[in-house]
């Protein structure tokens, strides 16, 4: 039998259609390292980022592994006078996953969710699968069956 994540089990039982990928982990790589591993366009490989804004409500951004989260615009997008990055320290408690190993699906909350707009370019998107060395591939309308998201320019 093959490993499932959390995040497969929750696509299986809402009968999403994906494609799991996997890599060795030995050690903490960055995304564009993941992208390469699995022979992928780093531009359709994601990560998923985890913020607080000036209000103290906590927002999720998607975005490609090679970029950077434009602080100034996911603000915006998110209708936030300014946003910051959690600590790392506070992922595990607040979403149940680890640095490295989080996903936009299966948080231990829901928060709000923007994927950056580029994302619309693909077929499907990469992010991960909720554990270190699990990446799942989506369609962004199979993706939308599961979770609230918004597309924005945040890069």
């Amino acid at each position: 039998m093959e490993f499932k994540t959390n995040v497969m089990r929750i696509l299986d039982k809402q009968k999403i259609s994906y494609t799991s990928h996997c890599y060795a982990h030995t050690s903490a790589v960055s995304g564009v390292e993941v992208a390469a591993v699995l022979n992928q366009d780093p531009e359709r490989v994601f990560k998923t980022l985890v913020t607080a804004g000036k209000s103290k409500h906590y927002y999720v951004f998607v975005v490609p592994v090679a970029e950077e989260l434009n602080l100034k615009k996911a603000a915006q997008s998110v209708n936030e006078k300014a946003i910051e990055m959690i600590k790392a320290k506070e992922l595990l408690p607040l979403t149940g996953y680890v640095h490295g190993g989080c996903s936009p699906i299966g948080m231990k909350k829901l928060f709000p969710t923007t994927l950056d707009a580029s994302a619309a370019n693909f077929e499907s998107i990469i992010f991960s699968a909720g554990k270190l060395g699990y990446q799942v591939e989506v369609s962004l309308a199979e993706l939308k069956k599961v979770l609230d998201f918004y597309l924005a320019d945040i890069v």
